[in-house]
């Protein structure tokens, strides 16, 4: 295996960086993070993966790369996929990795968190309908932008589509319902019938059932 991806199933940004590797075809190996136990928060982890304390982490031989925006960046650069047909469209795809990273991955992997992986009593409430609230300011941008487009950039799957598609194929409940917004619904269904998709339990280690 040439790459090596550090990554847990229910990691969304490592999500990214796999479905990059698997629909991009390169030869890659997951390698498990027990997040949940507390691996990223260790020494050991810092010292050696990764000091941020996070995934994911690609390894491509001594060269060690972490943030998921990253890794899709540096894998385009390397094999010419997924990284826009011109210099304007490589922009572009960097301006929407951007806008998830703020508006939406981040509000959606931390209300998704707060309410599937936390005890049910522990779960902050008016915290998660403020990050709901959020989230649909960010689902009606990107709907409203995929009215007649089949991909965010560009004519063709980009990592703009990468990192935006990451939480919203995940199946625990966070207040996304694909059926209220069309365009995101219909484009997810292009992205899943790409060949070689694979959902993110199905193509990474690490799944919620693992610890029922």
């Amino acid at each position: 295996m040439r790459y090596k991806l550090h990554c847990f199933g229910e990691s969304g940004h490592s999500y990214k960086a796999a479905l990059a590797l698997e629909l991009a075809g390169l030869d890659w190996e997951p390698v498990y993070v027990d997040f949940f136990n507390g691996t990223t928060r260790g020494e050991a982890f810092r010292a050696e993966v990764n000091e941020m304390g996070e995934c994911p982490v690609l390894q491509d031989g001594d060269l060690t790369l972490s943030q998921s925006g990253v890794i899709q960046t540096y894998l385009s650069d390397t094999y010419g996929h997924f990284g826009g047909q011109t210099p304007e469209d490589a922009r572009e795809i960097l301006r929407w990795q951007l806008w998830d990273n703020h508006k939406l991955s981040s509000n959606a992997g931390l209300c998704r968190f707060l309410m599937n992986f936390l005890p049910e009593d522990k779960r902050p409430q008016e915290v998660i309908g403020f990050l709901q609230g959020r989230l649909r300011a960010a689902y009606g941008i990107l709907n409203v932008h995929l009215e007649g487009r089949g991909w965010i950039v560009g004519d063709a799957l980009s990592n703009a589509d990468l990192t935006c598609c990451s939480y919203l194929y995940y199946p625990e409940p966070f207040g996304f319902d694909r059926s209220e917004w069309p365009n995101i619904d219909a484009w997810l269904s292009r992205l899943s019938a790409q060949p070689g998709w694979k959902a993110p339990y199905d193509l990474m280690p690490g799944n919620p059932s693992d610890r029922a």
